[in-house]
């Protein structure tokens, strides 16, 4: 670190940390696709630095430079090979100088440094993702030097140079004027940068529409668009800056999934830029750490991360708002309170819904790929807010017993309903394969209703507010109420077990069970299975059942009534056995164990290996 005994007005030296030297060594003798990327970062800090001043002086006018103009300059000297940027920003202080470009932050240096040992990335895309961008003009760099000034009145002018070695120099400087001033000595493959159509290039291609105007040269011409993408109308903007505009605000270089952009009047103004990504796991390398929106008054960054904007449920849509109602004088801390911020969110989520449904709707592939990735977003929003559901059901999609392979809204169902049919029917499992062997689907397959295969984790939670569709209830398969379908008496005498028989098979269950389930009865519902479990009156329904075992609580096996099926061949075989036998104990055992383990309930599946085990060896023993 530096001498602190040397006179204040000589340069102080100070040594890079470890793993910033590291970094430095990367970008300055790495190769790159587009060492370009350098400015596109000085000029993103540049706009932060206008922004911060900006935002400031909404409350504070005792800055140096009140009436300065907010502006970027760019000036450019092919004969010595030098580029020079300057904005009229917040500037630094010394202990800012060393604590920001002294510093990196230590996570952001190490992913990228592990980033780089990958030959095939081309790390220029990906810098801005680390934190580490300003470093980025060493690509491009012999030396650097910084000079700057705190807009605070009795602020000094300092300066920060670099040649990206183990050592940086902070030093007094002279700077009347607030703001930052870059000046960069292009290396000699890199001199192309001086030239001025070479930077306009590069500022149409990745700055056009940051809201600040940027001046070029000595005839002092502003080049970029300034007014913000969201403030544009639609009719003038390529899908490819769309796509540029969402690259540069998360840094996300997969495609979004749809982009909403509207601009309204009435009865709020709002402009409004947003973005559906396309996966819903954010990557390490992200640029946005958090959820929320940027929000903007009157084109003045007010929270970048605005989480009261949009409801829980749609927290993975990125992008912006400016409203032209928001006052001025709002702050970060005080923006929820403002009672416009209710309004906007109204808008804002119906926005969001209708285009899904547009989605939904127009393009089936593209939203169930949405569905794949957001789907469980949306479950989360019907369990935490039953009162507002009813507008996410058009969004709902589900597999059915009809067809696994394909997505099924609930207007689909109900599209496919018999006539006569009062209720949506569902079953809670693990996954789709097994729980179409669940027995409470016997009577369902036999009539050729469908039924909806609720198989997420998340499910359980969401039919805590998913009670009732349109006009139609939604019902559990283990509880609805059903008719069995008529048979003639003489088809039923031959394939039922005869009732004394039967009450000596259910007494035999029940001694063997005990107070494991609380009664055993037959079942007018099964016809390919032997046995299911049912919920006794009052209890607990099966979906908050799986609600407590998903929240990790306090779980014990829920005590039920076993049904069997009269007619199934194993209970007939079952009556030849020897009462009380090892065999039949082993037998009814497993039948209990089996109708667990269809439920989902079993507590410890493998505890079953030694008795299927047993029955094996017994049935060889038989076979010799």
């Amino acid at each position: 670190m530096a001498d602190t005994n040397k006179n204040k007005n000589e340069a102080q030296s100070f040594t890079f940390k470890a793993d910033t030297k590291q970094l430095l060594d990367i970008l300055i003798h790495s190769l790159y696709k587009d060492r370009d990327v350098f400015l596109r970062e000085l000029l993103s800090n540049a706009s932060d630095a206008l922004n911060s001043i900006r935002f400031e002086m909404l409350t504070n006018q005792n800055v140096l430079d009140p009436k300065a103009d907010l502006t970027i300059r760019i000036s450019a000297d092919k004969d010595s090979g030098t580029l020079t940027i300057q904005d009229t920003g917040i500037g630094m202080t010394k202990d800012e100088v060393i604590e920001n470009l002294g510093t990196i932050a230590q996570s952001g240096v190490r992913n990228f440094v592990e980033a780089a040992k990958d030959k095939k990335l081309d790390l220029a895309q990906f810098i801005g993702q680390f934190g580490v961008g300003f470093y980025s003009v060493f690509m491009v760099a012999d030396w650097v030097r910084v000079t700057t000034r705190s807009y605070k009145p009795r602020s000094k002018a300092v300066s920060w140079y670099a040649t990206g070695e183990d050592e940086y120099q902070v030093s007094p400087a002279k700077m009347s004027e607030r703001g930052t001033k870059i000046e960069i000595k292009l290396k000699e493959d890199a001199t192309e940068f001086a030239e001025e159509f070479r930077l306009k290039n590069i500022i149409k291609k990745h700055s056009d529409y940051i809201g600040f105007p940027i001046f070029i040269g000595e005839d002092d011409k502003q080049i970029n668009k300034q007014t913000p993408l969201w403030r544009t109308s639609k009719t003038e903007i390529t899908e490819e800056q769309y796509k540029e505009f969402y690259r540069q605000v998360t840094l996300d270089f997969e495609d979004p999934l749809v982009h909403i952009h509207n601009i309204t009047d009435a009865p709020v103004q709002i402009y409004a830029l947003l973005y559906i990504p396309s996966k819903s796991e954010r990557s390490v390398l992200s640029l946005r750490k958090e959820d929320g929106l940027q929000l903007y008054s009157r084109n003045i960054l007010i929270d970048d991360y605005n989480k009261d904007l949009l409801p829980e449920h749609l927290r993975f849509v990125q992008g912006v708002i400016d409203s032209e109602d928001l006052p001025l004088n709002v702050s970060r801390e005080t923006v929820q309170t403002v009672g416009l911020m209710p309004r906007l969110k109204k808008i804002v989520t119906g926005q969001v819904m209708k285009e899904l449904e547009n989605l939904a709707k127009n393009d089936v592939e593209k939203y169930n790929t949405f569905w794949g990735e957001f789907g469980v977003y949306l479950k989360q929003g019907i369990a935490a807010n039953p009162l507002e559901a009813e507008s996410v059901h058009p969004l709902l999609r589900f597999k059915t017993t009809q067809n696994l392979e394909e997505w099924s809204s609930l207007e689909d169902y109900v599209g496919r309903m018999a006539k006569d049919q009062k209720e949506i029917y569902f079953i809670v499992g693990d996954e789709p394969t097994s729980v179409m062997l669940s027995p409470h689907l016997d009577f369902f397959k036999e009539q050729g209703t469908e039924v909806l295969l609720l198989t997420d984790p998340m499910d359980p939670f969401m039919l805590m507010g998913l009670t009732k569709y349109k006009d139609y209830e939604l019902k559990n398969v283990a509880q609805a109420d059903v008719k069995a379908s008529e048979k003639s008496d003489e088809e039923a005498d031959v394939k039922k077990i005869s009732d004394n028989d039967f009450k000596t098979l259910i007494e035999s269950f029940k001694n063997i069970l005990g107070d494991r389930v609380t009664d055993v009865q037959a079942s007018k519902r099964l016809s390919q299975s032997i046995a299911r479990l049912v919920d006794p009156d009052g209890s607990v329904n099966p979906e908050l059942q799986r609600v407590y075992k998903h929240l990790g609580k306090e779980y014990e096996v829920p005590k039920k009534i076993l049904e069997l099926n009269p007619s199934h061949p194993i209970l007939k075989n079952l009556l030849v056995l020897k009462e009380k036998s090892e065999m039949q104990n082993l037998i009814v055992e497993q039948i209990y164990e089996s109708a667990l383990l269809v439920e989902g309930l079993h507590p410890d599946p493998s505890s079953m290996v030694p008795r299927i085990q047993q029955l094996m060896e017994a049935i060889l023993s038989k076979a010799e």
